[in-house]
């Protein structure tokens, strides 16, 4: 990875959503999760995700990372219409071109940091060398050179974190999701996984972050704030963010 990468507004546009909308029901019992949404995320950006509860940061994340579909509108990843592909060639886009990290880890306890590590490789037909050395070499990106052949119940909740982030970036992907990464984790452990965000977004992964918590969104170069399903404010700052906060 190339750490000295820095974010330009002429990069091209990995996320583009186009009046985006997430309908749950039908008629008078019908939720509008998300109304009219219009966001863009270009390539090397750290944003962050925020709102109250309900306000629809968690659609709106499941939309971007190809788990769910809009009821209407259109998504661009990377400049490829989402709602015309099939299940298969989601699936495949999840694989190869998003990274995922969320608040409860998702290993599987039963193999080691290694295995979890080297399952999207898998899906992906890596030949098992090749496998085995990326899936070290992400390991050692998040600084767990040493625990590689350990399994998730002898890792503490910060390790299993980091293990959860190298299976996100061992396929390389263009775009890095993180939902509440850091909502299961004390405060030093809470400092130690954003670095690694932060080195991560240094060498020129996309970064979209879902987060309830201040002190982690000022992190980011960029706040979206969600509001009953829209977004109020799409180019917040950190010190604006605060402000924003306080009010709501």
């Amino acid at each position: 990875m190339n750490l000295s990468h820095q974010f330009s507004k002429s990069e091209p546009t990995i996320i583009r959503l186009e009046e985006v909308e997430k309908i749950y029901g039908s008629g008078n019992t019908a939720v509008h999760a998300l109304d009219k949404v219009n966001l863009a995320v270009n390539q090397g950006e750290y944003c962050s995700i925020m709102g109250a509860s309900g306000s629809g940061k968690s659609t709106v994340m499941n939309i971007i990372g190809c788990l769910d579909r809009p009821t209407a509108g259109r998504y661009y990843l990377d400049n490829v219409a989402v709602a015309g592909l099939t299940d298969e060639q989601l699936a495949e886009i999840r694989n190869r071109k998003i990274g995922f990290v969320f608040q409860q880890f998702h290993l599987l306890p039963q193999i080691s940091a290694l295995d979890n590590v080297m399952l999207p490789m898998v899906y992906a037909g890596v030949s098992h060398r090749e496998r085995e050395e990326r899936a070290i070499a992400a390991l050692e990106n998040v600084g767990l050179a040493n625990r590689v052949n350990n399994r998730p119940n002898e890792l503490s909740g910060g390790q299993q974190q980091r293990v959860a982030i190298a299976r996100a970036i061992v396929n390389q992907p263009l775009l890095l999701l993180a939902d509440e990464p850091t909502g299961a984790l004390d405060s030093h452990t809470t400092r130690e996984v954003l670095d690694i965000f932060g080195k991560l977004h240094d060498g020129g992964i996309t970064v979209v972050m879902v987060t309830h918590e201040p002190e982690v969104a000022k992190l980011t170069q960029r706040i979206v704030w969600f509001k009953d399903g829209k977004i109020v404010h799409s180019h917040l700052t950190p010190e604006e963010m605060l402000a924003v906060a306080v009010a709501s």
